[in-house]
C-alpha cells in the first residue's frame, strides 16, 4: 500500500495522462503541487521512482515521463476512486438521448439497441448489451403454428415482452387444433416459470407412467422438448455500438491486437465468453459492477483494454443480461462505472415498465 504522498502522485499522473495520453514528467507533477509544503522537485522524482519500483507506473522511454500500468489503474480503482456517482450532465445526456428515441425504446430489442448506443456515446468507447437467453427467460405466453413439412412455428413471449421465434420439426401429424390445446395447457401450467425450470418439470413428468397415456401431455412434452432443444447453452442477442471508436484511440498502436478486438466484436460467441469471464471474476467495484483491467483479461488482445460490466435482472428471480463498456486502460473509470451502473438499473426499470427515478 503506497503512502499518502505516493497515492497523491499516482492520482495526479493518472489524471494528467487521461487528458493528454502522453507520459507525465516530474515537472508537470511539480507544477501541480507547487504551492504545497514539502513537495520539492527532488521529492516528486523520488516518489515517481518508488511508484515505478512498485509496478504502478512505467517509463516507456528513457527520456520520457511515466504512464500508469494496469496494476496502477487497479490500485486507483480499488482504493482511490471513491463512490462512483452519475453527474448531472451525464444524467441529462441519457434523458435527452432516450427522449429523442420517443416511444421506440418501449420494445425490448429497441431498448437494448439504444442502451448500447448510449454506453458508447457517453464513454466514447464500445458499448455492449447482451439480452437474456431464451432458456433463462420467464415465460409469459407461448403459441404454436402449423407449417408445411412437419414444421411448427413456436412463438414465445417472455415476461419482459421479448419475443422469440423458432421453427421446430415434429414427428407425426399434429393438427392446428391440437397445437392450440397444447399451448393453452402450457400457458396455464407453466406461465411465470423459466424455460429451464419448465424443462426440468417436463423431464420429471416423463418419468411418470401417466405421461405415456395422456395425448395432451405427450404433445406438450414433444413440443416443449423440441422448442427447448439447445436453448440452455444459447445466449441472447448481442448489441454492439461504437466499435469504430477504437480507431480513434492512440492507445491501440498494435494493429494485430486491434484487428483481433474487431473480430471479437463481430463473433457473438467470443464476445459472450469474454463478458462471462468478466462476470465471474472477483473485481467488484460498486453494486454488481465489475472492472477488469489490462492483463486481468485472459485474451491477449484485451491486455491493453479495460472492460466495465454490470448484469441487469428482469424480476427478482428472472433472467439476467449483461451490459458494459470496452475501451483502452486510459479510461475515465469513475464516470464509466457510474454510467454502466445507472444504465443497468435503468434497463431493469424500463423492462418492468416502471418510471425511472433520478
Amino acid at each position: 500500500m503506497p503512502e499518502a504522498r505516493a497515492q497523491a502522485v499516482l492520482a495526479a499522473i493518472i489524471k494528467e495522462h487521461l487528458v493528454t495520453g502522453e507520459p507525465v514528467g516530474s515537472r508537470t507533477i511539480s507544477d501541480r503541487f507547487a504551492h504545497a509544503a514539502g513537495w520539492s522537485s527532488a521529492t516528486i522524482r523520488n516518489v515517481m521512482s518508488e511508484l515505478e519500483d512498485a509496478g504502478l507506473v512505467e517509463q516507456p522511454h528513457t527520456s520520457a515521463g511515466r504512464v500508469p500500468t494496469d496494476k496502477g489503474y487497479r490500485f486507483y480503482v480499488d482504493h482511490m476512486l471513491g463512490d462512483a456517482r452519475l453527474s448531472k450532465a451525464d444524467l441529462a445526456a441519457i434523458n435527452s438521448l432516450l427522449n429523442t428515441a420517443g416511444g421506440e425504446t418501449s420494445a425490448p430489442d429497441r431498448l437494448m439497441e439504444k442502451t448500447s448506443h448510449l454506453l458508447s456515446a457517453l464513454s466514447k468507447n464500445v458499448g455492449v448489451v447482451v439480452s437474456p437467453s431464451l432458456a433463462d427467460n420467464v415465460l409469459n405466453h407461448i403459441e404454436f403454428m402449423r407449417l408445411a413439412d412437419s414444421r411448427v412455428l413456436v412463438v414465445l413471449v417472455s415476461a419482459s415482452n421479448i419475443v422469440y421465434n423458432k421453427i421446430i420439426l415434429v414427428d407425426g401429424d399434429l393438427s392446428q387444433e391440437e397445437l392450440e390445446r397444447t399451448a393453452r395447457y402450457l400457458n396455464t401450467e407453466f406461465g411465470g416459470k423459466s424455460l429451464a425450470a419448465i424443462r426440468a418439470e417436463i423431464v420429471e413428468m416423463m418419468r411418470e407412467e401417466k405421461a405415456l397415456y395422456d395425448r395432451l401431455l405427450r404433445n406438450a412434452i414433444l413440443l416443449c422438448e423440441r422448442s427447448l432443444e439447445g436453448e440452455e447453452s444459447t445466449t441472447g442477442e448481442i448489441y454492439v455500438d461504437g466499435a469504430s471508436n477504437i480507431l480513434t484511440k492512440p492507445d491501440f498502436v498494435d494493429l494485430e491486437r486491434m484487428h483481433e478486438l474487431f473480430r471479437a466484436f463481430e463473433e457473438k460467441s467470443k464476445l459472450v465468453k469474454i463478458l462471462n469471464e468478466c462476470i465471474s471474476r472477483d473485481h467488484l467495484f460498486s453494486s454488481d459492477v465489475q472492472v477488469l483491467i489490462g492483463r486481468e483479461n485472459a485474451a491477449p488482445f484485451l491486455q491493453n483494454c479495460a472492460i466495465i460490466t454490470a448484469p441487469y435482472r428482469i424480476g427478482v428471480e428472472g433472467a439476467t443480461g449483461t451490459l458494459g463498456v470496452v475501451g483502452p486502460m486510459r479510461m475515465e473509470y469513475g464516470r464509466v462505472v457510474a454510467v454502466v451502473n445507472y444504465m443497468a438499473r435503468l434497463i431493469e426499470r424500463m423492462l418492468r415498465e416502471e418510471p425511472a427515478s433520478n
